[in-house]
């Protein structure tokens, strides 16, 4: 399982310690298993298979092949409604009006119209009820049948895979990168740290473990096997660390139900508050905000009982309302309620994180006399605080220099809502003036290079990787706005679910908008066809899984292409046994079954907690389309959603994350240019080494090259 893990988030393959022998027919069959999925094995992957006896060379293959099946969702069989889809799709009224006769007579024969029109004013009829209706008609075999084979085309994906080190090197490595790593990670990150931390905890551990919710992932698991905790700082980090291993939220944004500790535990957890609290009682402060949940953990940690640790005691006599300590924001909150920015900047000094996170607004408070005093507060800030904060700041300022047409406020469920923008603008000298600072210390921080720069120029217009928690995982999967290229005829969307317990209808549709974010049509499983756009059918139960497509001509009206999954009934993204959405590029005359995994070009994960998930939205431009990653959910209602409901909320969204300007990886490459030769990939390998920025790695990188691809650029964050 570690080593199926490790391929899918690196694409490489960890060698076998295997006995040695001739496993190359075993390569041999590797190598055509891969290419019937979009995969290929870089000549050193086949040259080892090869070396192996034949059975550690068939496991490894079984583990590879399994392992990108998985990754591009080709491990389950996507079945269509209607069997010859794109093809045979019937008109939306016609198929209802046919669904229906069956209904008025059940016992065969043919309804005429007055039967018809009896049966609805009548009432009673479930138009989802129906005979044959929402379930497959066909088994997976059938529909193959009637498919012919897919015609190759040269714009099909080939993702190659590279030979790796053993599991053990490769997951230390993996592990040294997720737990020292400058930007927090998301669910399913989060969630393999754990695993690499079990993997790994008798080795080499990181230096510095800046995020503080890994932290919580390293110490819960580190608390487990009794070892001791690391970096522990601030009371926070230990309630994060109680929550953790009470399988509970890091993040504290819900409350977590705290599992019963044994005596070893509770005297570990009480001993770091203790030790924190005595080197800073300032850290007191930070309890208020968590007060009821310190209430209900202390229930669990009995500190009344440890008389040897005051200092724990008091964190609890806080919590009660017993004691009280003013935080930091609190001072600042109320020095700006007395209009003194200049002080409450003063105060904010001390923690620089959340000086640089309120500049905006103390700037805009801040009279012209106190705005010095800010800029030089700031100013002051900037060598002490994280990279990321950086470079939030930087996009930010970039974004105030006029209101934006709509706010959007994304949380870290990544739902989302839309305001408008009631700030004033941020006078253009003071953006330039701050712009400039935070770009002089960004570039400073940058590492300095050993070797010139050769970019791939798809990767300059990928977001920077700011928090893993406003992206999905899944298979090429970019950060919220991002942009990437789409050639091709013809997009294919899919969605797959599979329910745990109850009938669950997810339903995939699509909203076309005009270049003015207004309606330009729906398809859904209420209008199969619009414009070219077709939908391959709905399916209203997923027991044994379920798939919809939905096929968009690139010639298809509109500006913008919204897919969207609803769900109608049924289980929360969160709760099914898997969800999953893509899409495909296809030319015109390829033909195949509905879902083919080599023209699969993307693949993410549903795992938010709205009721309508947005993964995407394609944006038509002067040079063609792209793909915008939007990584959203809406709220929805409990049940019955549907695309034409929620049309307008969907506009605002998108209207407001394309019309936003985020920093990319041009970005820092621009930094870079001023101190190391750069150079752009046409396509040709170059004679020396080089750092190499990208997708995807190309093959025959001279020795001592260094590849940042799409499972490294977080790397590229400066600390």
């Amino acid at each position: 399982m570690l080593a199926k893990l490790l391929i899918q988030r690196t694409l490489r393959v960890p060698s076998s310690t295997g006995a040695a022998g001739d496993g190359t027919p075993v390569a041999r069959q590797l190598d055509a298993a891969l290419l019937d999925v979009g995969f290929s094995a870089s000549r050193p992957l086949l040259d080892h298979i090869g070396t192996l006896a034949p059975a550690p060379a068939m496991d490894l293959a079984a583990t590879v092949v399994s392992a990108v099946r998985e990754l591009v969702g080709d491990h389950v069989r996507h079945n269509a409604y209607f069997i010859g889809f794109p093809d045979d799709v019937p008109d939306t009224i016609e198929f209802w009006t046919d669904r229906l006769r069956a209904a008025v007579l059940t016992g065969g024969g043919s309804a005429t119209d007055a039967q018809l029109r009896d049966a609805v004013t009548r009432g009673g009829v479930n138009l989802l009820d129906l005979p044959a209706y929402g379930t497959y008609q066909h088994t997976y075999a059938e529909l193959l049948a009637v498919h012919d084979e897919l015609i190759g085309a040269a714009g099909d994906r080939v993702t190659v895979l590279r030979l790796g080190d053993t599991v053990d090197v490769e997951a230390e490595r993996l592990y040294l990168a997720l737990a020292g790593g400058a930007t927090p990670l998301g669910e399913a990150d989060l969630a393999f740290l754990g695993e690499l931390a079990v993997a790994c905890a008798d080795g080499a551990q990181p230096a510095e473990v800046p995020v503080r919710e890994n932290r919580a992932v390293l110490n819960g698991i580190r608390l487990v096997l009794g070892r001791s905790l690391i970096g522990v700082d601030t009371t926070t980090d230990v309630l994060r660390l109680a929550c953790q291993v009470s399988g509970g939220d890091t993040s504290l944004v819900t409350p977590t139900r705290f599992r019963a500790f044994r005596r070893p535990e509770r005297r570990v957890l009480l001993a770091a508050l203790d030790t924190v609290v005595r080197a800073n009682a300032h850290k007191l402060g930070d309890v208020a905000r968590y007060a009821e949940r310190w209430k209900r953990l202390a229930e669990r940690l009995h500190p009344h009982e440890y008389d040897r640790w005051p200092h724990a005691q008091a964190v609890f006599a806080v919590a009660r309302g017993e004691r009280r300590v003013p935080n930091l924001a609190g001072r600042a909150e109320a020095a700006i309620s007395a209009g003194a920015i200049g002080p409450a900047a003063s105060v904010l000094s001390a923690a620089p994180g959340m000086l640089l996170r309120s500049a905006d607004r103390l700037l805009r408070l801040a009279s012209p006399s106190e705005r010095s005093a800010v800029v030089d507060a700031v100013t002051g800030a900037l060598g002490s605080a994280s990279g990321r904060v950086l470079l939030s700041l930087r996009e930010h300022v970039d974004n105030r220099l006029a209101p934006a047409s709509a706010r959007m406020y994304a949380s870290r469920s990544r739902t989302a809502w839309v305001g408008s923008d009631v700030r004033p603008p941020l006078p253009p000298e003071l953006v330039a003036e701050l712009s400039s600072l935070l770009d002089a210390e960004i570039g400073a921080r940058l590492p300095e290079p050993e070797r010139p720069l050769l970019v791939d120029p798809e990767v300059l217009d990928v977001a920077l990787p700011l928090s893993g928690k406003a992206t999905e995982s899944g298979f090429a999967v970019l950060p919220r706005g991002s942009r990437a290229p789409v050639s091709g005829e013809l997009l294919r969307f899919f969605t797959y679910w599979r329910q745990t317990s109850r009938r669950t209808d997810y339903d995939l549709s699509m909203l076309l908008l005009d270049d003015e974010f207004h309606s330009a049509g729906q398809v859904s499983w209420t209008n199969y066809r619009h414009d070219g756009v077709v939908h391959s059918g709905d399916i209203t139960d997923a027991k044994d899984g379920a798939t919809e497509f939905i096929d968009v001509p690139l010639t298809a009206g509109g500006h913008y292409v919204v897919p969207q999954v609803n769900i109608y009934a049924g289980e929360s993204f969160d709760e099914v046994a898997e969800s999953m959405f893509g899409y495909q590029v296809r030319s015109r005359d390829q033909l195949g079954a509905p879902f083919d995994a080599r023209t699969v070009r993307a693949r993410s994960q549903m795992r938010g907690r709205g009721r309508v998930a947005l993964p995407v939205v394609f944006a038509r431009s002067e040079a063609g389309w792209q793909a915008v990653w939007l990584h959203l959910y809406l709220r929805g209602w409990p049940s019955f959603n549907r695309v034409e409901e929620n049309t307008f909320s969907t506009a605002d969204r998108v209207r407001a994350l394309l019309e936003r300007r985020y920093l990319t990886v041009a970005y820092l490459v621009d930094r870079w240019r001023a101190r190391t030769e750069v150079s752009t990939w046409d396509g040709r390998l170059p004679d020396e080494p080089v750092t190499f920025v990208g997708i995807e790695a190309p093959e025959g990188l001279p020795d001592g090259s260094e590849a940042y691809t799409l499972d490294r650029l977080s790397e590229l964050i400066p600390e």
